[in-house]
């Protein structure tokens, strides 16, 4: 079996780091998109306590009067 030159070496070293970067470049895109989901759902919940309290709010004044 031929032995394999220093050229082929370092080109599969650069291929896999590549491919390590790239790997972990999705992964941190992946985070990203499921990070920013969750804070829309977290605002979605912000803004239904929101209204749900200037409802109670409305109601405990007029129970008050």
């Amino acid at each position: 079996m031929a032995k394999k030159s220093g050229l082929k070496k370092a080109a599969e070293n650069i291929g896999a780091a590549v491919g390590r970067a790239d790997r972990t470049a999705h992964k941190v895109a992946r985070a990203g998109r499921v990070a920013k989901s969750e804070l829309a759902a977290i605002s979605k919940q912000v803004e239904a306590l929101k209204k749900q309290l200037q409802k109670t709010t409305r109601r405990l004044k007029h129970a008050l009067n």
